[in-house]
């Protein structure tokens, strides 16, 4: 479906296995070597996150430029850009795209309000399926594996890096 402009929409999230992704504005587990993966995967990009996970991390994080959505209109933070819905937020990244090269996407950094805003307009998951159950309050959306293909599965230690394209239908 890509952005409201063209670009690709990558969401990259970390989940357990009961679909949890954060606990009391935290992350349950502790994988630096998937915190590496999300650094590799999102620099260089337009990271779009909400205004708690921004706060939670305490800064813009270097070498990517940082959309906060919120729905507070007075809210505001050095070094980031500010949107008030979704499609703001995506048309805001392909006007900082506009003139990058191609392969420079739109990568959504969470939180769970976020994704699930994101998921219609999301070409491309990947996933780090972390293999526990732990109490959170956070939660990934669900979404429709017939919508979706899975075209890589990458054991790591201490969780699997799975990449889900968007299935088009033809005709």
């Amino acid at each position: 479906m890509s952005t409201p402009a063209g670009r690709r929409v990558t969401m990259v999230a970390a989940v357990a296995e009961n679909g949890v992704i954060g606990a009391d504005a935290d992350i349950p587990w502790h994988l630096p070597e998937d915190f590496a993966h999300f650094k590799q995967t999102t620099m260089g990009h337009v990271l779009v996150m909400g205004r708690t996970t921004h706060e939670g991390i305490g800064r813009p994080l270097p070498g990517r430029t940082t959309i906060v959505l919120t729905s507070n209109p007075d809210w505001a933070d050095e070094g980031v850009h500010v949107a008030h819905s979704i499609t703001e937020a995506l048309e805001l990244a392909d006007r900082l795209l506009d003139g990058q090269p191609a392969d420079r996407q739109v990568m959504i950094g969470g939180g769970a309000a976020v994704y699930a805003a994101a998921m219609p307009y999301a070409d491309v998951q990947v996933i780090s399926e972390v293999p526990l159950s732990p109490e959170g309050d956070t939660r990934y959306p669900p979404f429709e594996g017939k919508r979706w293909r899975e075209v890589s599965r990458d054991p790591r230690d201490g969780f699997t890096i799975v990449t889900w394209e968007r299935v088009f239908a033809c005709g």
